[in-house]
């Protein structure tokens, strides 16, 4: 089953400036909105106060969580662990004291049974922070020699670029609109990496199968035809993930809302970035034909 014929021949390249250009503003103001607003981080990177809680008859955590805001726990966080039993994560006070916030919980909620109580240190979140930062630069580097080992330098570069395009995007507008950014979110985060760089390898594969096939092509010809032929793959697959997804965000509540957002935004813009920018960065590598083609095969074509 395809979703475009397999000989469309869409001129992918010839909008390369004009995508290069898009990439580059919104790039830009990123990493403006990270300079100057930072991003809002959650109670898993600034730390807090954790409470087991137990209710004598059933509540919702919606009801829950609704309460704790009108009584002025704005970032609250609530997890259920059954209909009955809670935690919440309530963020720092430094014009409370532990016993006071307990005596202030209560009096939200009067039935609770607050089993425990412990305060997570800003260290804590700090650690989490810096240990984000190393996975996600991990990974990159990861990748880099995957990919130089399997196909070529030039395609570890432009990867390499082209997947940290995806995350800066969605860090930028979690920036900008100061959308909570916790664990939840990271995890998002790196999952469009991988879910980015999949559609890449399948383009770029392509790529090196369709130079070593079609010997009169020029390197855009060529990376035109590769991402033709994977079009229907791709749309498909993008597509498809991307509709449980926004059901997930729009269905899934406000739990899930955190992880299905970023998802949502890393599809769109990875789909994107495996077609245009991945593409058109190697092609800005000097990627021709001699790049990929072994060496005893080189030497043959140049035999009269």
């Amino acid at each position: 089953m395809e979703f475009f014929k397999t000989n469309t021949k869409i001129p992918f390249m010839r909008q390369r400036i004009w995508t290069a250009v898009f990439s580059t503003i919104i790039i830009f103001a990123s990493v403006i909105s990270l300079s100057l607003r930072g991003l809002n981080l959650g109670l898993d990177f600034t730390g807090g106060t954790s409470v087991e809680v137990s209710f004598p008859q059933t509540t919702s955590a919606n009801e829950l969580r609704q309460k704790l805001v009108e009584g002025g726990f704005d970032k609250a966080v609530v997890q259920a662990f059954s209909v009955t039993d809670y935690s919440i994560r309530l963020a720092p006070r430094t014009d409370q004291s532990q016993e006071q916030l307990k005596e202030k919980l209560l009096q939200i909620l009067p039935t609770a049974l607050v089993k425990s109580l412990s305060y997570i240190g800003p260290q804590v979140g700090k650690s989490l922070v810096t240990n984000g930062i190393l996975a996600v630069i991990v990974s990159f580097i990861c990748i880099m020699i995957y990919i130089a080992l399997r196909f070529e330098y030039r395609f570890a570069l432009s990867a390499a670029l082209a997947l940290a395009h995806d995350p800066l995007l969605i860090l930028g507008i979690f920036s900008f609109f100061q959308i909570e950014f916790n664990l939840i979110v990271l995890a998002a985060v790196l999952t469009v990496i991988g879910y980015s760089l999949n559609d890449t390898i399948v383009v770029y594969d392509r790529v090196r199968e369709n130079f070593r096939k079609v010997r009169k092509g020029t390197p855009l010809e060529i990376m035109d035809l590769s991402i033709n032929q994977t079009l229907s793959r791709t749309i498909m697959t993008s597509g498809l993930t991307l509709l449980v997804v926004i059901a997930l965000l729009i269905f899934g509540g406000p739990t899930l809302y955190l992880f299905a957002l970023p998802l949502t935004i890393g599809i769109v813009i990875g789909t994107y970035s495996s077609i245009y920018v991945a593409g058109s960065l190697a092609i800005a590598f000097g990627l021709n034909r001699s790049s990929l083609l072994p060496a005893t095969r080189r030497a043959d074509d140049d035999m009269p």
